[in-house]
């Protein structure tokens, strides 16, 4: 069973001595400090020009990665620092002991929340699903018989919560560590503690995906060992259970794309607004003030205020959720989303299926993810055939073109075959939407 006491580490890479709670500084501490690093990183920053759910859109008041993530990390907070109450309250030590405070909950939850999509590709999933479909069955499946069927699976199932890991902690310009987080936010961070194979080997929701890269390998084991998560896997192959703060940021990110992306569609016009707002009064009919709606002269208002009443219904599902069931997370033996089992499971689940039907399947959204595919197929063919063929000694002259245009990290790289396909991968799922579309542009020999 997994202790609250080791779970909140403080500890950072390449610490050497042990960092104390009560010795952190109150006007800034340890687990807000991650909040800034996140915050002022550049792969943050390119969030703002990425896919949330309508793609490479120059509508206003659409949301992009960026101020999904933001929206997300608020949530987060609120969700962190309730729990965090009740927690000390029922774990007091923790506190008259050790020194912890909900803020510090919040905290974790906030900057954990607040990088949940810094490692997705552009054009949204469908970024993902371009990166792997390159591997598997485009140019890129020339690869699969030099190398391991955990590389391989690592590259045709290219997963953003693993890339996600790999730039927190990869080393750049010379930093060991990258932002160097406390490894309570990495924890909560790893929303898929486990490797890219074997596939589902169970309907725990934790095994759903992957969280890390071979690469990664080591130091995940490293941060899952110092919070003192339990292997849940009776083989050689690593996995773990989750963070029990992870069920909240993913419950912070389930509630903003539910309800938000929805909100989206709305003032996109993609949802009748009479039809949509029945399914939102549903959420709120115990809180919702029927005078003050009717005053509300526009849609835009309407749909916010229903919005904000439904967030702060399911922030309180999911608190209560969460605490009902705190003995089964701890154990790693809750298998579900907090969101799937609380009361308004029925109600949620009608709004992601209008959602599908009327937004993530629209012709808008198709038409612009089958450009992502075509954009990110024709980059990684590029990029991949150029370092592979400087490390053959093989470069054309078209090739030492190519390899001006990439980052340094990637073009002096000496490392396996392995290595060199997944830099490029990374690089290609840092770019932003625009700037992919530019690079496409140029390749194909466009000027304008």
């Amino acid at each position: 069973m997994m202790n609250w006491d080791k779970l909140l580490s403080l500890k950072r890479f390449g610490d050497v001595n042990k960092r104390l709670r009560k010795e952190q500084d109150e006007s800034r501490l340890g687990f807000e400090v991650d909040y800034d690093r996140i915050i002022f990183s550049s792969a943050f920053r390119s969030l703002q020009d990425k896919t949330q759910v309508i793609p490479l859109s120059n509508t206003d008041f659409v949301h992009t990665r960026l101020t999904h993530s933001l929206e997300v990390s608020v949530v987060a907070r609120t969700l962190g620092r309730v729990v965090g109450a009740a927690i000390l309250k029922k774990h007091p030590h923790l506190e008259h002991n050790i020194g912890y405070k909900p803020n510090d909950f919040g905290a974790i939850v906030a900057a954990a929340a607040l990088a949940h999509d810094i490692g997705n590709p552009p054009y949204g999933h469908s970024g993902e699903k371009a990166i792997g479909e390159f591997f598997k069955n485009g140019v890129g499946a020339k690869y699969k018989e030099a190398l391991t069927a955990k590389e391989y699976q690592d590259l045709i199932s290219f997963e953003g919560n693993a890339n996600g890991f790999r730039i927190l902690n990869e080393t750049k310009d010379g930093v060991s560590g990258g932002l160097r987080l406390s490894y309570a936010t990495l924890g909560a961070f790893m929303k898929y503690p486990k490797e890219s194979l074997p596939i589902k080997p169970t309907k725990h929701i934790a095994d759903k995906k992957y969280g890390f890269f071979q690469t990664d390998k080591n130091f995940f084991n490293e941060v899952a060992d110092e919070l003192g998560l339990q292997h849940t896997s009776s083989t050689d192959d690593l996995s773990f259970s989750r963070h029990p703060l992870t069920f909240l940021v993913e419950a912070a990110d389930d509630i903003c794309y539910t309800i938000i992306d929805f909100e989206d569609g709305i003032n996109l016009g993609l949802i009748e607004e009479d039809f949509a707002l029945e399914y939102l009064i549903n959420l709120v009919k115990d809180s919702i003030n029927i005078d003050k709606y009717k005053q509300l002269s526009t849609k835009q208002a309407r749909v916010a205020y229903l919005r904000s009443l439904s967030v702060s219904t399911l922030i309180n599902e999911a608190v209560s959720v969460f605490l009902a069931n705190e003995e089964a997370i701890l154990k790693g033996e809750f298998s579900h989303s907090l969101i799937d089992k609380c009361a308004y499971e029925s109600q949620i689940s009608d709004i992601i299926k209008i959602s599908v039907d009327k937004i993530y399947q629209s012709n808008e959204v198709i038409e612009k993810e089958i450009v992502g595919y075509q954009v990110l197929a024709k980059l990684l063919e590029v990029y991949t055939t150029a370092v592979n063929n400087k490390a053959a000694n093989q470069l054309s002259n078209y090739d030492k073109l190519v390899l001006q245009t990439l980052p340094e990290t990637i073009t002096s790289s000496n490392g396996t075959l392995y290595e060199r396909l997944l830099s490029v991968a990374g690089y290609i799922a840092s770019l932003s939407d625009s700037k992919a579309l530019l690079l496409y542009k140029k390749q194909m020999g466009f000027t304008y």
